[in-house]
């Protein structure tokens, strides 16, 4: 009898202190992220996961493939790897107040010039951020404005993407949804719910990695790039605001994170107007 031998699989704490600091070195250079070394057991459990996927023995076997040859697709799964996917609808209410009650008016009042409405939700997870956008949009826009309004959603997880594409979400996410004034965005079936045809029109899906050298020739009215920059080192979140606020048209509001800030040169085109709120001055 011939006994099989079943493959070790690796675990958490198989991350050395030398790989660790060759894969901080990868997630700086590619990536803009800061991996300081209390992070090793989190990014350990978190990478391990990707390594049994791919069939790999061990984090250290890891580790030398992405440091040896890191291709686009694997790049953008390490990326993944080592930040989180975490949002909801109408989260941080107050930004979507703006948008309702400061910036829809003045997006209504250009349209009548027949100038088109573009937001862009910039790291958009499995699609919340953008379909929430899309309802207040529908709330509050008359129907010839909606026919030249469009909403980006960019994320670098395709995975994700992919999901937010089909705009079904688990029965409990209603309960995000009570801004809504009677939830006829939305269609309750079974245990899930699924974002109405409607909605979903708005709403356009793409990949892109913002630490790429990505641009766009036609500017946004408004831009949420929200609980993203917290992943980078202060050098790349410079370097981000400043092609955020390029982005925008004049007088175009951004939001972001409750926990970020603007820094660096970006501050020489935008105002603080609002709650984690900025607005490019005219």
């Amino acid at each position: 009898m011939i006994e099989q031998i079943k493959a070790k699989e690796p675990r958490v704490d198989d991350l050395s202190s030398t790989d660790f600091a060759t894969l901080a070195k990868i997630a700086k250079k590619e990536f803009g992220l800061d991996l300081a070394t209390s992070k090793k057991t989190l990014v350990g459990s978190r990478l391990t996961k990707r390594v049994r996927n791919l069939g790999l023995k061990s984090l250290h076997e890891y580790i030398g493939r992405i440091n040896s040859e890191l291709s686009n697709d694997e790049r953008d799964q390490l990326a993944i790897a080592l930040t989180t996917n975490v949002t909801s609808f109408f989260r941080e209410l107050h930004h979507f107040e703006t948008l309702e009650s400061v910036c829809i008016p003045i997006f209504r009042n250009r349209n009548l010039l027949d100038a088109p409405i573009r937001i862009w939700s910039a790291g958009c997870s499995s699609g919340q951020e953008p379909y929430s956008i899309a309802m207040s949009l529908l709330e509050k826009l008359p129907e010839p404005a909606l026919q030249n309004t469009r909403v980006l959603a960019t994320d670098i997880d395709t995975t994700v993407i992919e999901h937010a594409k089909k705009g079904v979400y688990p029965l409990e996410a209603i309960e995000d949804l009570k801004h809504c004034r009677d939830y006829h965005h939305i269609h309750k079936s079974g245990d899930s719910i699924t974002i109405s045809p409607r909605v979903r029109s708005l709403v356009r899906f793409a990949h892109l990695n913002l630490i790429s050298n990505w641009s766009f020739e036609a500017k946004f009215d408004a831009i949420f790039c929200r609980n993203v920059a917290i992943y980078f080192d202060s050098k790349t979140q410079s370097v981000l605001w400043k092609k955020l606020a390029e982005s925008l048209r004049n007088g175009g509001y951004l939001f972001i994170g409750h926990s970020e800030r603007i820094t660096g040169p970006a501050l020489d085109n935008l105002s603080p107007n609002g709650i984690t709120t900025y607005q490019r001055r005219q």
